[in-house]
């Protein structure tokens, strides 16, 4: 392979620049378009290719934050034996586990690549974009509400995709931001840090006003707790609960929207109780609640690969209310896992996320903002299935992917480490 590539028609160098740049194409455009990333995914793997070689793949096969996705996909491929639906069903439900094979090829690339920078530059620039478009957008609709200035079928100050979507991006930029301006204090760039911390908030106070993703809500005092530990300890971790916790009050008291979303919350769960009432809450319990069924019927190597969306049309034949409804998952990703692979499948799940905190472990900007993207997935995964999902399964393949090998190529290089610690 490697003669091919460095042959007459093929530069290996020039291939690694473009797949290099390509993976910078897909972070701009993962915020706004699934067309348009799916497209620079082609061409990325297309340009990537023929750059592999066996040494490589073999290496981060064997390592665990590369091989634990592989044999996560490997043993749905084997739960295609034990489904009992017909074999498309069966195939597509492979579909969720697919985008884990890039992890380990991101992490070659960029081991060896030093423009793993542009990447995260390219994705917070097309998020400061879509911050603006979301500010502009959100403070039109209230000074001329009677224009009704909004994308149809979506909230207003969500211009593209979905408000978890656009609360999850901007959470990440929000944690990553408030540590370079950590790094800004520590060599007295106080102002360089004002500037850091300002457009920190602004994405913090876009996700209480124009997009509140409850599942955010639950993300943010985690990483909040691990923000200060990590740089601040236990008087700065409290003092960043103290400064959150009057931004969230700030925000509760002139933010109608984030009162209605934990209001409404609250009242779907007891609505649900007392009534048997449909809503997104009590749709989500009752998914939670046949899940755990399912799990205990075949708990150590679930139904089979493609099998969930049969269990639940049958679990919701002759029932009322939320019950009726039929899922195609439960909005948890250990459920999704453990209800077609059962205990073994969850536990390599688990063991990934896991070796890709590992891979994180240290200081410096790039482990830091890869420890961001694993945590929110892992939290958020109590909540949605979101590893299966287009936007939330790239965001994390490409985060740890790209971070992951930045994080293995500043360990093998003092000079990578010096840089990416900035």
């Amino acid at each position: 392979m490697t003669d091919a590539v460095n042959g007459k028609f093929l530069d290996r160098a020039a291939l690694e620049r473009l797949a290099d740049w390509l993976v910078v194409a897909v972070a701009v455009t993962l915020p706004w378009s699934t067309s348009a990333t799916g497209v620079c995914l082609v061409l990325w793997l297309l340009a990537l290719a023929p750059t592999l070689d066996v040494a490589a793949l073999r290496r981060e096969l064997s390592s665990a934050a590369g091989g634990l996705p592989v044999l996560l996909w490997v043993f749905a491929i084997l739960g295609l034996a034990w489904g009992q639906v017909g074999f498309a069903e069966r195939l597509a439900g492979v579909g969720g586990y697919n985008k884990l094979l890039i992890i380990p090829l991101l992490l070659i690339q960029f081991r060896r690549s030093d423009r793993g920078l542009p990447v995260l530059y390219g994705f917070l620039a097309s998020c400061l974009l879509l911050l603006t478009v979301s500010w502009v957008l959100q403070i039109l609709w209230i000074l001329v509400p009677e224009k009704k200035l909004f994308v149809p079928g979506k909230l207003p100050g969500v211009p593209v995709k979905d408000y978890v979507a656009q609360s999850t991006e901007f959470l990440v930029c929000g944690f990553a931001l408030l540590a370079i301006a950590m790094g800004q204090v520590r060599v007295r760039r106080f102002a360089r840090a004002a500037g850091l911390v300002l457009l920190a908030v602004l994405f913090f106070v876009n996700i209480l006003y124009a997009a509140t993703g409850r599942t955010a809500l639950v993300v943010v005092p985690v990483l909040l707790l691990i923000f200060g530990l990590r740089e601040l300890g236990w008087k700065g971790t409290l003092g960043a609960f103290i400064a959150g916790a009057i931004l969230v009050a700030a925000a509760w008291a002139s933010s109608p929207f984030l009162r209605l979303r934990v209001l409404k919350s609250i009242n779907d769960v007891s609505t649900y109780r007392t009534d048997n009432t449909v809503s997104s809450s009590s749709l989500r319990i009752e998914f939670w609640k046949k899940s755990l069924a399912f799990i205990a019927a075949a708990p150590v190597i679930g139904h089979g690969t493609g099998m969930m969306p049969k269990l639940f049309r049958d679990a919701a034949v002759n029932e009322i209310g939320p019950g009726a409804f039929a899922a195609v998952n439960p909005h948890n990703q250990y459920f999704a896992v453990a209800i077609e692979l059962g205990l073994v499948g969850l536990t390599i799940l688990i063991a990934m996320w896991v070796a890709h905190l590992a891979l994180f472990r240290g200081g410096g900007i790039v482990a830091w903002i890869g420890l961001v993207i694993v945590l929110q997935n892992v939290v958020s995964s109590l909540f949605n299935s979101h590893l299966f999902d287009f936007f939330h399964g790239w965001f994390y393949v490409i985060g740890v992917g790209v971070l992951g090998g930045m994080a293995l190529r500043a360990r093998a290089s003092p000079a990578a480490a010096t840089l990416e610690a900035r």
